[in-house]
């Protein structure tokens, strides 16, 4: 038996400390979630097994019963462990990422468009000095006809068919 005095001379194991660890389920559980809302396209992307992609399909169409889909989002994030987790949250981020990329591109052509609509060849100028390979006949075209559409009142085809115009000569 060992004396009371005596140093111990086994190491002590260390454990993971408890908060760590809830902080690191709540991570995995969140990215869980965001796997579940993925479209499917968005998952053939991930780095992620059949089973997983199962357990993600079957948490789409469960979505209507609430317990049953918490239920789901605990499996997926059973089997999100099992894997490399990390390495699907990076993925997903970087989907983010460029997610966040196009809606500020997006925006800033919306902001285009409306400006070319309210201030007219001035506008178009400087809208044609930063995308030079832009028709400026084809986009003063496209103005007159979504102002004219605007002043009749009809849906708004030109308006979107600027737009496309708009984003198909701007540089990203």
């Amino acid at each position: 038996m060992a004396s009371p005095n005596r140093p111990r001379t086994e190491p002590l194991v260390e454990r993971p400390n408890k908060t760590q660890l809830k902080r690191e389920n709540a991570t995995i559980h969140e990215t869980a979630v965001r796997l579940v809302g993925l479209t499917d396209g968005a998952m053939k992307k991930m780095p992620i097994n059949e089973e997983l992609i199962d357990a993600i399909k079957l948490a789409h169409k469960i979505r209507n019963t609430r317990e049953g889909f918490r239920r789901q989002i605990q499996r997926v994030t059973k089997l999100l462990r099992q894997i490399d987790h990390e390495a699907v949250k990076r993925e997903l981020d970087g989907l983010q990422r460029s997610g966040d990329v196009e809606n500020a591109r997006f925006h800033a052509l919306e902001r285009w468009r409306e400006r070319i609509l309210v201030e007219g060849d001035e506008a178009i100028e400087a809208f044609i000095e930063k995308n030079p390979e832009t028709d400026r006949q084809k986009l003063r075209q496209l103005v007159r006809k979504t102002k004219k559409e605007q002043a009749d009142e009809k849906p708004p085809a030109a308006y979107r068919e600027l737009f496309k115009y708009l984003r198909e000569v701007s540089t990203p």
